[in-house]
This record gives structure tokens, C-alpha cells and sequence, in this order.
């Protein structure tokens, strides 16, 4: 078989947990298969904490563009990342999700004649105001060949007549769930360490711009977790300790007893604690789907999402940053359907490589 060299540019945990089951099947076909780290995400508890839980190599290049704004990010990762694109020669280049490091390295990919591959392409939320709804159509309209998670992500492309090859491969996500989530029930200590009980407490996540950089929206969603009479465990983002700092918020979740606030973590600390919550509050597309996979109800800070499959299915609401919906919700959301595997068999991975490799 033909040694294809295949490249991977990834930035944040989005990208991360979507990595392993393409690089071992890359790998298991004997494709040389090239990371690349933009740093958009760069420190330990977002970023190398990953790699290691996750059992992925080190990247053979990281780009240490760090935080910044939007465009300051999209110019330095498609700076840096041009070099190594000369330097690789890739027959393909892969992206994965919605992030900066996404759009940045499918434009310097597509700028220098190298294909794109989107995983996890198709996905819509229709609010071009998200940073990453931009990230995600324009990908998806450079791409030559698109993986979609889902029927109605292949739906999607099909109605904006993008000019690349859609495929329905399923997620790639589930896989990683599978492989990682026992694992998780075997080596975490998580629940033993904030000393909490299984199905006894809702896990909380905030990071998306649209509620970090609003000073009002955020403070609504504090005040509605001040009012929640359950334990919570909020992994803290940086972007949103900042935020929190910022707007004087902070003291008001630490103030609360039954309020537990960590560091990020781990993967394999996180999915332990997905697994086990009663509930979850998020504004997190990923979670938002993990939290179905898991057999988790979830309760969105958002008013869409680009993952309606969990909405129509019964197990996701949205409630944006209303305090009464949040506090009702917590209290009274239930799923009303048996879970079915919207997002596809766990052999997302499989099909890519077949597609990427030729072999299909």
C-alpha cells in the first residue's frame, strides 16, 4: 500500500478528543501520520494533560501561538503553520471541529494547494454571531472532503451545495468515549476527591464567548447557580476564571458551600464525572453530545446549537441564561425517549481512513 503522509493540525480539547481513534487507524494502515499542535490551548491542564491521558503522541511540531485575539490567532497559526506545510509536503491536511486552530489551518492549507479534510463537518447552529459558526461554514466550504457526524450534518452541506465530497461517516468522539470511559471508572478518583456522591450533584461548564464576554450574561448564569439547592462541580475554564475575576463574580461561587470549583480536567477525569452527575449544565457543543452518549441529561446555556439531534431526542434543552429556566430545569428536566445512536456505530474512523487511504 501506498505510504500516505497525512497531517493533523489541532489547538484545543475539541480538536484533542477527536484525535486518538483517527491516529490509530492512520497508524494501523502504516500512514505516516503528522501532529500539529497550533498552542491555542497551552497550558498543562488544557492542553499537555490531554495528550497524556489520551495516549497521543507528542506533535512533531507545536506552533506556541498562545491566546490572544481572534485574528492575532488566525495570523499566527497560518504564519507558523505554512512552514511546516512546505517543510511536509502532506498529501492531506485534517481539521477537526470549529475552532481557530481550524479555520487557520484549513485557509494556509488551501492557500498552498494542499486538500482539506473536515472531521466533524456539516454542523449548524445558524448564529453567525458564534465565532465558531464562522470557523465551521467556512471550513466546510474550502474542505475537498467532508466526514459528517450526522444525517442531518450531511443534510446541511447538501443544502449549501458545497463544492467538496460529503460523507456520513458518524462521530469519532463515540469511539473515544468507548475506548476511554472504563478506563476512567478504573483509574479516576475524582468523585472520592471532591467527596461527592454518584447521581448527587450537577457538573457545570462555561467557555463560549457568547456568555465569557457578556458581563450580563454571565452574571445571570451565576446567579441561577448561587440558587441551585444541589451540589455542583464547575471545572473552571481559564477564559471564564478571567471573566469571573473581571466582573467581580467570583466571590459569589465561592461564598456557596455547596459550590466545588476545580481546575480543568483531565479527560479521563472529566468523562468520570460526566458519567456520574445528575445532570449537566453547559454551553459546550461537545459535552452537550457526550452528555447523551453518557445517558446524561443536559441543560444548554445557549438559545441553539449545532447538535439538535439531542434536543429532538429528549435529553438536551436549551435555556440560554434565564435564571427561571435554569432553576426549573435543574429541578424538574427529564429525558422523554430511550437514547438511540444518532451518531453513528463507533467505527467513524474507520471509514475516514478508508476514504482518505483510497480504499473505498
Amino acid at each position: 500500500m501506498v505510504n500516505h503522509k497525512i497531517l493533523s493540525i489541532v489547538g484545543a480539547r475539541p480538536n484533542f478528543v477527536k484525535l486518538p481513534p483517527i491516529h490509530k487507524a492512520l497508524t494501523n494502515r502504516h500512514v505516516t501520520h503528522i501532529i500539529v499542535h497550533t498552542g491555542q490551548h497551552y497550558d498543562y491542564q488544557m492542553s499537555k494533560v490531554f495528550f497524556e491521558s489520551l495516549q497521543i503522541p507528542d506533535p512533531q511540531y507545536n506552533l506556541n501561538v498562545g491566546s490572544g485575539s481572534h485574528c492575532n490567532q488566525l495570523g499566527e497559526i497560518m504564519k507558523k503553520f505554512e512552514e511546516v506545510l512546505l517543510i511536509e509536503n502532506p498529501k492531506v491536511v485534517l481539521v477537526y471541529g470549529d475552532t481557530n486552530s481550524t479555520l487557520a489551518g484549513a485557509l494556509a492549507a488551501v492557500k498552498l494547494g494542499f486538500p482539506v479534510a473536515h472531521i466533524e463537518a456539516g454542523l449548524r447552529s445558524f448564529d453567525r454571531q458564534m465565532p465558531e459558526e464562522v470557523n465551521r461554514v467556512l471550513t466546510d466550504h474550502i474542505s475537498k472532503n467532508l466526514f459528517c457526524p450526522t444525517k442531518i450534518a450531511l443534510l446541511n452541506l447538501r443544502n449549501e451545495h458545497v463544492w467538496g465530497n460529503a460523507f456520513l461517516t458518524g462521530d469519532v468522539m463515540v469511539e473515544t468515549l468507548n475506548d476511554y470511559v472504563m478506563i476512567a471508572e478504573k483509574e479516576s478518583k475524582m468523585l472520592e476527591k471532591l467527596s461527592v456522591e454518584k447521581k448527587k450533584y450537577i457538573l457545570v461548564t462555561i467557555h463560549r464567548a457568547e456568555n465569557t464576554e457578556n458581563q450580563f450574561r454571565l452574571s445571570k448564569i451565576v446567579e441561577a447557580l448561587t440558587k441551585v439547592k444541589k451540589n455542583i462541580v464547575f471545572p473552571i475554564h481559564p477564559r471564564t476564571l478571567k471573566a469571573l475575576k473581571e466582573y467581580g463574580l467570583i466571590q459569589k461561587l465561592t461564598f456557596n458551600s455547596n459550590i466545588i470549583l476545580t481546575e480543568p480536567l483531565s479527560y479521563l477525569d472529566f468523562i468520570h464525572l460526566e458519567r456520574h452527575a445528575e445532570k449537566i449544565i453547559t454551553d459546550s457543543g461537545g459535552i452537550q453530545k457526550e452528555a447523551y452518549l453518557l445517558g446524561v441529561p443536559c441543560i444548554t446555556l445557549r438559545e441553539n446549537t449545532e447538535w439538535t439531534e439531542t434536543i429532538d431526542a429528549g435529553w438536551n434543552i436549551l435555556v440560554g441564561f434565564n435564571v427561571n429556566r435554569i432553576l426549573e430545569e435543574v429541578d424538574n428536566f427529564e429525558p422523554h425517549s430511550k437514547r438511540r445512536p444518532l451518531f453513528g456505530k463507533g467505527d467513524a474512523s474507520l471509514r475516514i481512513t478508508d476514504i482518505l487511504t483510497g480504499t473505498v
